[in-house]
């Protein structure tokens, strides 16, 4: 699959989607500045966590730029349909065009998106059957991130020796409580929602239904339930796991000998 930018005209997408990136940025410049930077210059911590930090914030915005830029499915305004798929494909009431069952129509994007799941607007894009590894990353990815920066943010009261060789009069320094307060706060904010969210959005991809169709109520027997590898490398569009972490790569669907629902 080629790597095809996919952009959402929508303010509100836009303004959720800063949001998030100026909260990242805020974490990014502060626990470094703050705590990393100043004990490693103490030689208080080795450089390991300095590079641990960095390594967890590159992989946690690749994967929410990656996610937000991604075409989830999109389907073209005249699609070819394989003869022995006719059945499985169904006219959409909203745009009038065919599309496979278990896709939906999303009036955010104003288009059908293939096995959509729902529409984010925290990354201003539809997750659905192209970019819902990505959004996995995302959310396994901000769960570390925001983790590892509570764990910094306890460390530098309560555990870190007191540093010596810092400028007094900057202004981080002199309201160094105040910022790692906020830093504290946005990093419950973000754990605990993105705790949530991965853990429903796996559990939908090993019971194999959307969050479309569990709001729809929309669940029937599955018939041959698969084994959670199975279910999880269809979606990351590889069996190899370690690649399941890594958001610099493409997808390539990988077909499964497995029965389907088909319903939508």
């Amino acid at each position: 699959m080629k790597l095809r930018l996919h952009f959402v005209v929508d303010p509100m997408g836009w303004f959720c989607i800063s949001t998030v990136l100026l909260i990242w940025l805020y974490n990014t410049l502060l626990i470094p500045k703050l705590v990393l930077f100043p004990h490693y210059a103490e030689g208080h911590i080795p450089a390991a966590p300095v590079v641990c930090y960095y390594l967890a914030s590159l992989l946690c915005v690749s994967a929410l730029l990656r996610a937000s830029t991604a075409d989830p499915g999109k389907l073209a305004q005249d699609p070819k349909i394989p003869i022995a798929e006719r059945d499985n494909w169904e006219l959409c009431n909203k745009c009038n065009l065919m599309r496979p069952k278990r896709s939906h129509h999303c009036s955010r994007c104003g288009h059908c998106v293939r096995r959509m799941d729902h529409h984010c607007p925290w990354i201003n894009n539809c997750v659905g059957e192209d970019n819902h590894w990505l959004f996995l990353q995302l959310c396994f990815y901000t769960q570390v991130l925001s983790l590892y920066t509570l764990v910094l943010d306890f460390c530098q009261y309560y555990y870190f020796q007191p540093v010596s060789s810092v400028d007094r009069e900057d202004f981080a320094v002199r309201h160094e409580l105040a910022l790692i307060r906020v830093s504290c706060l946005t990093g419950l904010m973000m754990f605990g929602g993105m705790g949530s969210l991965f853990y429903s959005q796996v559990t939908g991809i090993l019971e194999d239904t959307t969050t479309i169709e569990k709001m729809s109520n929309l669940m029937e027997d599955i018939g041959l339930r698969r084994s959670w590898q199975q279910a999880m490398a269809e979606v990351f569009g590889t069996r190899w796991k370690i690649l399941w972490f890594l958001p610099f790569r493409s997808r390539q669907p990988l077909m499964l000998n497995l029965t389907s629902r088909s319903r939508v």
